[in-house]
Formats: structure tokens, sequence, C-alpha cells
């Protein structure tokens, strides 16, 4: 069999051990030789952004992050950091607080630092989002991949069990979404492959104990795999379903995410059989889609996108919305029917069982 691909790895430094944030954090700026930096930090963050401004001397801060990087939001932020002349961006949070840095690069070449402190996984991808009039707006660019990511399983100590099942089934999504992406690859379904294996037992472990800090080094490590791995090979249908999602509904991201996969998989996985195999693998040999459903049900995660805010009647325009977005490489074409179909069992929250997954 011949194989042929053109695969891409994306260049950053990765800091990781637990309880070393602000020391790496410090050592990272230093490295960059940076003196004007731009600290963004999330509001339930303040300890760690005080201890590292106490360091670095920021010449401006932002604690006011939102979800989905509103263009307004965007606009003052990146303002700030020309009229201030930063020359670093320090991002300490989940990934409203990275996608905002991303934006500023974007549009200033400015370096970022990434501390994440859930497993969103944006640090380690060049994608960045914009939410402007009620879309959300995608791409990708080298500008925005940060330089240098810190990890340290002990921030997350604080999301709550469910908040960090959440977080960790968005990382997840990224694994699995990039079985059948657009720029898929041996090279990528290898990580997401071996992100998944972490992943999955690191979750289960989080939600036996929250305070269980091994599991949570090891869920952050997976969500670091899965989210290389989506990098290089793109946004598949999942995460073009949930872009509209969350830009034209304002949908917590990481639950969204969690309500979702399973469906796509349903979808796909007929059509996506060594997808298939690597999720069930990971999933100690269940059927992929029924495995990702009770995973999630296992996990406590939300089990619709009713219970998250998601409308019945905002259902027809969303598949609308997400069938013009859908990757011609989706390994079954999906027509907006069937989108109407796949999302009204997610607000519904509809069991899938094996022998309930379409052929």
């Amino acid at each position: 069999m011949t194989v042929v691909f053109d695969h891409t790895t994306l260049g950053q430094r990765v800091l990781f051990g637990a309880g070393q944030a602000l020391e790496n954090t410090v050592a990272a700026a230093a490295a960059l030789q940076a003196e004007r930096v731009l600290l963004i930090a999330d509001a339930f963050v303040t300890d760690l952004a005080d201890a590292v401004a106490a360091r670095v001397n920021p010449v401006a801060r932002i604690d006011d992050v939102i979800q989905h990087v509103p263009s307004d939001r965007a606009d003052a932020a990146t303002e700030l950091a020309e009229h201030q002349s930063a020359d670093a961006i320090i991002t300490i949070g989940g990934g409203s607080a990275t996608g905002l840095g991303k934006i500023v690069a974007l549009r200033t070449g400015i370096p970022i630092i990434a501390v994440p402190t859930t497993f969103a996984g944006s640090e380690a991808t060049n994608v960045w989002g914009l939410t402007e009039n009620q879309r959300k707006t995608t791409g990708s660019d080298p500008r925005v991949l940060p330089r240098v990511i810190v990890y340290d399983a002990s921030l997350s100590a604080g999301l709550s069990g469910r908040q960090a099942v959440a977080s960790g089934l968005n990382a997840l999504a990224h694994a699995v979404d990039g079985f059948w992406a657009p720029r898929a690859d041996p090279i990528n379904r290898a990580l997401g492959s071996e992100g998944l294996r972490a992943l999955v037992p690191g979750l289960r472990a989080v939600a036996r104990d929250g305070n269980d800090m091994d599991a949570r080094e090891q869920t952050l490590y997976g969500a670091y795999l899965a989210a290389v791995a989506f990098a290089s090979a793109g946004s598949g249908l999942h995460h073009k379903i949930c872009h509209v999602l969350g830009g034209a509904y304002n949908l917590p991201h990481a639950e969204m995410h969690a309500v979702v996969l399973p469906y796509v998989a349903a979808f796909n996985v007929p059509a996506a059989p060594d997808a298939g195999s690597r999720i069930s693998a990971a999933l100690d040999g269940e059927p992929a889609a029924p495995g990702l459903w009770a995973l999630r049900e296992e996990l406590g995660a939300p089990a619709s996108l009713r219970e998250i805010g998601f409308e019945e009647d905002q259902i027809s325009e969303a598949a609308l919305l997400a069938a013009e977005a859908i990757p011609a490489s989706n390994p079954r074409q999906a027509a907006v029917a069937d989108i109407e179909s796949l999302l009204r069992d997610a607000w519904a929250g509809t069991p899938i069982t094996e022998r309930e997954v379409p052929a």
C-alpha cells in the first residue's frame, strides 16, 4: 500500500510541570526578552495573575474575558496593546483568554505565552475565532500559535469536577474530529489516538476524585496531544457545527462540545471505519458513538443542548448555518436535513445505542 501525505508540525516550546506555573511563565517571558507585557487573565485566576504581574510588571492588564471573543472586546484589547507598545502577551485561563490573546497576536504579530487552566487546547493550535453580529468566524494563521505553553496541572484544580470533565470532553473532541478533518494524515491520527488513550482514563479518574492530581496531569497531557492533532488536521464536521452554535447562540463552549460529539460520531463513523476503530480502542472496545455517549453520561457532563440553553426553535436556523461550513472532505455527505436531525437529537439528548447508529 502506498502512503502519501503532506504534514506540517507546528513549532512551539512546552513547559510542563505541576506547581511550576509562576517560575516557568517568568522564565518564558525572560527568554523572549519581553519588557512590555500585556497580561490577559480570567477572573478566577487572580492569585496567579497577581503573582505573574509582580514579576513581569505588565504595561497593561485585562481581566474581563468573555467566551467566543466578541469583536468589540478584541478591538479594545488590540488598541490597548498597540497604545502600550506591548512586546509580548501572557494569557492565563481557559480558551477564552487564549482566544482573545490570539486575535491581538493576529493583528499585531506580538508573541503569546499561554498558561492554560482548563483542558481547552487552544494554546496548542494556530486557530483563531472571532464573534461579530452573532456569527463566529474562524481561521488559522502562524501568528496566533503561542510561542510558549506553560502547563501546570494544579491550575485546573479551580475547575469543579463537572467543569473539568466538560473541558476534557472538549479536548477529546479535538482528537475525534481530527480523524476525519480536511488535513487528516497518519501523523495527526497517531497523535489523536494517543491523546484519547490518555484522556479517557484521565477523565474517568477526575470524575471519581476531583482532587486526583495525577489524573488531572494525565488529562492535561492528553488534551495537549489532541490539540496538536487538531491543529494539524483542521476543523471537521463537529467543530463546524459547534462554531455555529457558539457564535450564534452563545452556548457554553466546553459543555456544547461534550453534548454534540457523540451525535457527530454516530453520523460519521459508519463512513469512517478507521476512526471508529481508534475511538473504540480508547473506550475499551465499546462501539464508537454509543461509547462516547455512555462516557459523557458516566462522567456527568450535560446531556443535551436544551440543558445548556439552546432552544428548539433555533434548530432549523442552526442547521442551515452549519451546512454552509461542512468540509468537502467529510466522510459522509451531510445535507441540511441531516444536520437538523443531528441537532434535534443533541437538543433532546436522545440516547445512542449500537443498533440506532445509521449504516
